[in-house]
């Protein structure tokens, strides 16, 4: 049962936080916008937990139904399904477990957040195959990451207003992104076996892309943060943007010679960016 339990830990990758902290960053922010300041402990720790139940539970799909995929590729030839270590049945089941996990949770809050919970499952069970038929398949991801957004509003306001679907918006440029830096990792092996991704389609535009996906996200969220929003302190949020800036700059000097550990740590450096965002925001409504 030890072996069991440390095969479904590595399954839902446990041990890279990076993944949900990458959609855990927005989602508190907007939860923190939504209610003009502190949310409540309740709504803070649904969001938490939810957000780490479901990026788990999306893990056990995702390696499903790329399995035949993963194969091929070095940096996920031995994760559990891949390898035959965990069965498509269990990894289904595990996943299922975790998202009625995640959806109990949802039960405790509102009618308008349960409703908008299943858009959220079903935009997450079509990215996978998304990858085999979209150019760019991080812009469905960049939709399923950023749906915490929408439905933070919605638990605290029992509605979604036009400024959450511009910050879903400009969270999808940051998924376009990291994402982005992600696929580098993998370009290689993407193109002998087929897989459609932004790295691919983008081609020496890469770089560019990336760093000018950066600077939109900052731009749509800036202006509904400060802008849209009034953010009272609005000093806060400019030090968050610069702090993330500079970041920015730090990651275009990993990625600008493609190699795949360059891009690789950029990836699993871009949570900080979120949090950088999310500190700002607090401090902004403090």
């Amino acid at each position: 049962m030890r072996a069991r339990f440390s095969l479904y830990l590595d399954l839902i990758r446990w041990n890279r936080p990076a993944g949900w902290l990458l959609l855990l960053w927005p989602s508190l922010s907007a939860l923190w916008l939504a209610a003009g300041g502190f949310p409540g402990w309740h709504l803070v720790a649904v969001v938490t937990l939810g957000t780490i139940l479901m990026r788990s539970a999306g893990c056990c799909i995702n390696d499903v139904a790329d399995r035949e995929f993963d194969r091929h590729v070095k940096r996920t030839a031995q994760r559990p399904v891949t390898s035959g270590k965990v069965s498509v049945r269990e990894a289904l089941a595990l996943g299922a477990v975790l998202a009625l996990l995640a959806f109990a949770l949802v039960l405790t809050t509102n009618t308008a957040t349960i409703l908008w919970s299943f858009a959220a499952l079903a935009v997450a069970l079509a990215y996978p195959y998304a990858k085999r038929y979209v150019s760019m398949p991080q812009a469905v991801l960049g939709v399923a990451f950023s749906f915490g957004i929408p439905m933070a509003f919605a638990a605290v306001q029992a509605q979604v207003p036009p400024v959450a679907w511009l910050l879903l918006l400009g969270n999808l440029f940051w998924v376009l992104a990291y994402d982005t830096e992600y696929a580098m990792v993998d370009r290689d092996d993407d193109l002998r076996i087929g897989m459609k991704t932004s790295a691919i389609t983008l081609g020496r535009w890469d770089v560019p892309a990336v760093l000018t996906f950066y600077l939109v996200q900052l731009a749509i969220w800036s202006w509904v943060v400060v802008g849209l929003l009034a953010l009272p302190r609005a000093w806060a949020w400019w030090l968050g943007v610069a702090v993330a800036l500079a970041q920015v700059a730090w990651h275009a000097t990993l990625i600008k010679d493609r190699t795949r550990e360059g891009c690789f740590k950029a990836f699993r450096a871009n949570h900080w960016v979120g949090c950088a965002l999310f500190a700002a925001v607090v401090l902004g409504l403090a």
